[in-house]
């Protein structure tokens, strides 16, 4: 209930859309670039390829207004009808201001509240639990969320264990006030910083600022531990789902549908067995767009649209630096097949 006496309202995903770079980066280019090959790449992480951003000046912004715009055109709404504007990335623009804000003025929303989330990975189910509360309360109707990531920026590709692995894209999701009594029905997001050392990036922030040093020594691209960081995704993904199914009493057979963040099909292959899911009621992109941080799960949602229906149920997961992870338990609002079909 809400403070006022009134019941919560239920915030669904009414639309979705994404937006991928033209470029795509095979493994067998990867293969020319550093010491690696196409069944290397394939066997310790599912990926073939992924799309990488060119163009001179060009940002996480860029992708994420694409996914906006096609995503206000798809559901048919205004710019001027949004309420709130939040993007999930761990490659803004600019320090300042926000990639959000950039994303807003670019599609023509506002003057409306718009802000970043940062939380690596999990970033799209932070935001989609921070949309959901404007919802449930009745601040907003109409709230665009996005989750978008350049990680080509912040790649090194002469280090073979991370840049085999992530790709740029952007997603977005329309969140409303449930038309059916479908929805977002339970979030769980978590943390422990105490993970950093095994995922983040050196410098760049106050902490250790850019000088000509830092960028000598190569301080501005992803530090990962892979073996690691493996273990806990693993550890956490299966848990934090099994966590939200305990608490809306849903078992293996109830759920129609995981969707898994992208990082690793051995990642998501473990989740999925510990959840006692078969494959064929998961959601993997990730042979083709690779790991694009917080938009996975909204690319995810927008490549199975077609094949979704009112009343699936489904579970988000992710798992991301920091350590960071979460999940979300929600019922589909809309004939997915119907809605593609008429675009």
């Amino acid at each position: 209930m809400k403070p006022n006496g009134h019941p919560q309202k239920i915030a669904a995903i009414t639309g979705v859309y994404g937006y991928l770079p033209d470029y795509v980066l095979t493994n067998a280019e990867l293969a020319r670039m550093v010491d690696t090959s196409d069944a290397w790449i394939t066997e310790r992480t599912g990926i073939k390829e992924r799309r990488i951003l060119k163009g001179e000046g060009l940002g996480t912004s860029h992708m994420g207004a694409e996914a906006v715009r096609g995503l206000l055109a798809r559901t048919g709404t205004r710019p001027s009808e949004v309420d709130l504007l939040i993007c999930a990335t761990t490659t803004p623009d600019l320090v300042f201001p926000s990639t959000a804000n950039l994303i807003s003025d670019m599609v023509g929303i506002g003057p409306v509240g718009s802000f970043d989330v940062q939380a690596a990975c999990s970033g799209f189910i932070y935001a989609l639990s921070i949309a959901t509360q404007f919802i449930a309360t009745g601040t907003c109707r109409k709230v665009v969320v996005v989750g978008a990531d350049k990680m080509s920026a912040i790649i090194d590709y002469t280090d073979r264990a991370t840049c085999v692995i992530f790709g740029d894209g952007a997603g977005a999701v329309l969140v409303e006030p449930s038309p059916n009594g479908e929805g977002i029905l339970d979030t769980i997001i978590r943390s422990d910083g105490a993970g950093m050392i095994h995922l983040h990036q050196k410098a760049g922030g106050s902490r250790l600022p850019p000088t000509a040093e830092t960028v000598a020594k190569r301080l501005h691209y992803v530090h990962q531990e892979g073996a690691a960081v493996y273990k806990f995704a693993i550890a956490k993904m299966a848990e934090v789902s099994q966590e939200i199914m305990s608490r809306n009493n849903l078992r293996a057979d109830m759920i129609h549908w995981l969707v898994p963040h992208q990082a690793n099909r051995r990642i998501i292959e473990s989740t999925a067995e510990r959840m006692g899911l078969p494959m064929d009621r998961v959601m993997v992109t990730i042979q083709k767009y690779g790991n694009t941080t917080a938009a996975t799960i909204p690319l995810c949602l927008w490549d199975y649209e077609s094949c979704l229906k009112p009343g699936d149920r489904m579970i988000l997961a992710a798992f991301g630096g920091g350590f960071t992870w979460g999940a979300a338990y929600l019922t589909w609002a809309y004939d997915g097949a119907e809605r593609t079909a008429a675009h």
